[in-house]
């Protein structure tokens, strides 16, 4: 069963969608899906996709392009990005504030595309396509990284996760496919008629190859990045361009062949594999475990004054 508690409906107010009801959005827990996958460290190699699927909106490509700090900051840009992510999925309640934060931080961002437009980060298309978009990511990297696919049940119940975290980023309730049928058709009409060969999708998978060292990075270890990039590199293409819906890789005309599908499989399996075998406070990131070890104490204290001598 979700950890997602029941569901408390509102009306909306006036306004776009004064015909919609709106449920509200429920902070998770453990026992959810996403309380288990989205802090793995595995999740950093598979968002890659997301991200690609995301700058190939026009709107959000050129949002990017113009106003993001990918280039100039990239291990910055990526920290400050998984940590909101995080805190969507680990925060409590603070993962309302923090969707409530981001709807602010982007009211008045917008940038002038080639085309002559001027596109806003808080139009409803582009802003529900990002957090839906972390779906595809989901469910296509359980058929790379996983020994066996998901079960139907177990599909469901990520997407009606996911459509707790659009509520979360309060994505309006009319841009939400409510069942996963009604999300494929979205998704196939999307890729196939909406998202574009955005030049800032390129930089995206090639950004590995050109990257500075971790500001982190030892600096007796520093003389060996460029041969670590290189590693990096290779697999972070393989994994993001891999895992990218082969209609959206021929619209960046991305060449990928059956010998780059099976050593996909090959990576993904033994990176899955491996990945199981680590221990917690490795395998999750900081924000995750924190969450996870606290949940733990949590349900131990209250175990506690359940079975306390009265």
């Amino acid at each position: 069963m979700s950890a997602l508690v029941d569901e408390r409906t509102v009306e909306v107010p006036d306004g776009p969608d004064a015909h919609a009801t709106k449920i509200e959005p429920k902070p998770f827990g453990p026992g959810s899906l996403l309380w288990d996958m989205s802090g793995d460290r595995l999740a950093t190699a598979t968002s890659g996709c997301a991200f690609v699927l995301q700058v190939m909106h026009p709107a959000i490509g050129t949002v990017v392009d113009k106003r993001s700090t990918f280039r100039t900051d990239p291990w910055g840009r990526a920290a400050r990005s998984f940590d909101s992510v995080q805190t969507w999925v680990y925060g409590g309640e603070e993962a309302l504030e923090e969707g409530r934060r981001l709807r602010r931080m982007h009211k008045t961002i917008n940038a002038p595309g080639p085309d002559g437009q001027t596109y806003q980060a808080l139009s409803p298309e582009p802003w529900a396509w990002v957090p839906l978009t972390g779906f595809w990511a989901f469910h296509i990297s359980s058929q790379y990284f996983f020994p066996e696919p998901w079960p139907e049940e177990q599909v469901r119940r990520l997407y009606d996760e996911t459509l707790n975290l659009c509520r979360i980023l309060q994505v309006p309730e009319r841009m939400l496919p409510p069942t996963p049928e009604d999300y494929w058709v979205y998704f196939d009409h999307m890729v196939d008629n909406v998202l574009v060969d955005h030049p800032v999708a390129h930089e995206v998978i090639n950004s590995a190859a050109h990257s500075p060292a971790p500001p982190t990075m030892a600096p007796l270890m520093r003389p060996a990045w460029p041969a670590m990039r290189r590693l990096l590199s290779t697999f972070n293409r393989t994994f993001t361009v891999g895992l990218l819906p082969p209609a959206a890789r021929d619209k960046l005309k991305l060449r990928w062949t059956k010998a780059d599908e099976l050593q996909l499989r090959v990576l993904a399996r033994t990176v899955g594999a491996l990945n199981e075998r680590l221990p917690e406070k490795q395998r999750y990131l900081p924000i995750a475990y924190r969450a996870r070890e606290a949940a733990r104490q949590q349900a131990a204290l209250t175990d506690a004054l359940a079975t306390r001598a009265m």
